[in-house]
């Protein structure tokens, strides 16, 4: 009789989950950064927008190009020890078998068994069997590069847009304060579900990405206040 496994674990979150939350991360701390940057050089309101919108382009293009080329370059390696193991298979099977029961031995398998198992193993898939117990490489976890591009960029640009708005509906005046504070509450429920999502503390999933994010901002207020001038 044939049983499935279905129980799924957080390491299937793993691969789109660290593009998503630092993609928008970025989003919301660079842009609200610049935003209040250029806010406290005196910038008109129009001045800011702009800046705002062009930091939300600038940095979705720049973070899907950044993610798929880093990716990319691990999934190359992948395939480089694919194809090296491949070969490998291919012209030392009975070396490869030995390999592979001593990794098994190393993991606390009696030499008959993990030898046994290791055969089995290898007459089902010998290649995933290697790709998998030794070089460590799974359909969970190898690298998306596209997938990768692609969820840093929405996700940059959706938490970019967040403190663009804010700054596009509230007065100058106010404006400010009304980035800072939202800011401050975007980046506290974004740790707190990012860190939900992957299993983890919520409270210090929202406190790490706070802390950083409020740093950022004024790190970018004081420079701008200490230009003050006007952008417009």
């Amino acid at each position: 009789m044939s049983h499935r496994h279905f129980e799924r674990h957080k390491t299937e979150h793993i691969g789109w989950l660290r593009a998503a939350v630092l993609g928008a991360n970025d989003g919301i701390v660079s842009t609200a950064s610049l935003i209040l940057g250029v806010a406290a050089a005196n910038g008109s309101k129009e001045a800011i927008v702009v800046a705002g919108v062009a930091g939300l382009v600038a940095g979705a293009m720049s973070m899907a190009a950044g993610e798929y080329v880093s990716v990319h370059s691990q999934a190359d390696t992948e395939k480089a020890d694919i194809a090296k193991e491949t070969w490998e298979l291919a012209n030392d099977p009975e070396g490869e078998l030995k390999e592979l029961t001593a990794i098994y031995v190393h993991r606390g398998l009696a030499p008959d068994l993990a030898r046994q198992v290791a055969v089995q193993l290898t007459a089902h898939d010998a290649l995933g069997a290697h790709a998998r117990d030794e070089l460590g490489i799974s359909s969970v976890l190898s690298a998306r590069p596209v997938q990768a591009a692609l969820s840093s960029a929405a996700s940059f640009a959706v938490g970019a847009a967040l403190p663009l708005f804010i700054a596009w509906t509230i007065p100058l005046a106010q404006l400010p304060a009304w980035v800072a504070g939202s800011t401050m509450v975007f980046l506290a429920s974004l740790g707190a579900v990012a860190a939900r999502t992957g299993g983890a503390n919520m409270w210090l999933g929202a406190w790490r990405v706070l802390f950083w994010g409020a740093l950022a901002m004024a790190a970018t207020w004081a420079v701008g206040s200490a230009f003050g001038v006007s952008t417009a």
